[in-house]
């Protein structure tokens, strides 16, 4: 079995290829590094290391790599492949898309046979916006074509991969926990048969969940721990008021999940705890100025904070932790980040009130404004005090 594999990276190598390979796939990367994709050339193998006690390794053999501007190499390697992946970040689906266009354009003319290509990116409908732009590269017939075998299955992936250098190239060190969760209702053929890999008829609740727990904690723990003026996510994490705030306000979206998609209470609690455990990794520190950057996008109406607070007071559930955090992420004043420059220059300009209607997704004169003000207060007190 070949599986094709764009975004030979930290991700793409110590997450997404690993599996592959562990499942039986030989793994062609596609990367437009050049170092990297000679370094796996002549290497065919890297090392995977876990971010746990004892750094255990593990050893990736059977791959190789293609540049990415081989556009004919890759449109080949397409043609006689039995799955595609991509881990190379939302803005580069639409750069690769031709190649991939013409891999399946080959395909179609060549062997037409089922290929599923999913997108295991950072973002909601992945592998839909990359079958937008592959579509845009093929002609109204293969477009007819690639739409009945050709599927696109949307993915939550979900590992945490710390910054890092080594001296050897290819070494990447990444956490213990992974998730990677699969639509199995736009698979094509037959499933892939890949050991850690959930398929799933509904992907939203996954995503969600992901997104307001995983991502919803690191950015409360990140804004917390800035006004106390503590580094690192897990320096924030040893800190008694922060790791307080950080379980309450995913318990807030643990509450509101197990509502709306009728999650187990219990497993849905541990899945929380895990979650939690991940940030007290030292070996996973990750800056709170990094993890908090962009506060505008992460209090816009439907992302990680402001989100679910407001579904959270639709169903009766006061969220107040998830407050405090909109609070701090107001106060985030990084002064390298355009977003938060902008927030200060309105809190200083024209006051809190403003700041609060014009830079968050919460409607004006919302309940929730009341709840994010109170903890405002409580914020003042906490920082009056580090």
């Amino acid at each position: 079995m070949l599986a094709v594999h764009f975004g030979a990276g930290n991700i793409g190598r110590g997450f997404i290829g690993q599996l592959l390979r562990q499942a039986g796939y030989e793994v062609v990367f596609v990367d437009v590094n050049t170092a990297l994709v000679d370094e796996l050339n002549q290497r065919k193998m890297y090392h995977v290391q876990l971010a746990t006690a004892g750094n255990p390794q593990s050893v990736v053999e059977g791959v190789r790599a293609i540049h990415g501007q081989d556009v004919e190499a890759v449109a080949a390697a397409i043609a006689s492949a039995d799955l595609v992946t991509t881990a190379v970040g939302p803005n580069v689906l639409g750069p690769i898309s031709g190649a991939i266009a013409a891999g399946i354009a080959k395909r179609l003319a060549d062997n037409p046979r089922p290929l599923n290509v999913i997108a295991c990116e950072n973002m909601i409908g992945g592998s839909a916006k990359l079958k937008e732009h592959v579509l845009a590269g093929l002609s109204a017939e293969l477009q007819a074509q690639a739409t009945e075998l050709i599927g696109f299955p949307n993915a939550a992936v979900d590992r945490i991969v710390p910054i890092q250098q080594h001296e050897d190239k290819l070494l990447v060190v990444v956490e213990p926990f992974f998730e990677w969760v699969v639509d199995r209702s736009q698979l094509v053929g037959d499933v892939p048969q890949i050991e850690g890999v959930t398929y799933v008829d509904d992907l939203a609740p996954y995503i969600e969940r992901k997104l307001f727990t995983v991502n919803t904690g690191h950015a409360v723990i990140a804004y917390l721990g800035y006004q106390l003026g503590l580094k690192t996510i897990d320096e924030a994490m040893q800190n008694e008021k922060v790791a307080k705030a950080a379980r309450g306000a995913l318990q807030e979206t643990g509450a509101l999940l197990v509502a709306k998609y009728g999650f187990d209470e219990q497993a849905h609690a541990q899945y929380i705890e895990k979650i939690l455990a991940r940030f007290t990794n030292p070996l996973l520190s990750d800056e709170v100025v990094r993890v908090g950057r962009s506060p505008l996008r992460k209090l816009s109406r439907h992302d990680r904070l402001v989100g679910p607070a407001l579904e959270c007071m639709e169903r009766g559930i006061s969220p107040e932790h998830l407050g405090l955090a909109i609070a701090a992420a107001l106060l985030f004043d990084s002064p390298e980040d355009e977003e938060a420059v902008r927030i200060q220059s309105d809190l200083k300009l024209f006051g809190w009130e403003y700041a609060l209607h014009n830079n968050t997704g919460i409607p004006a004169g919302h309940p929730l404004e009341e709840v994010v003000r109170r903890q405002a207060r409580l914020m003042q007190e906490w920082t009056s005090t580090k």
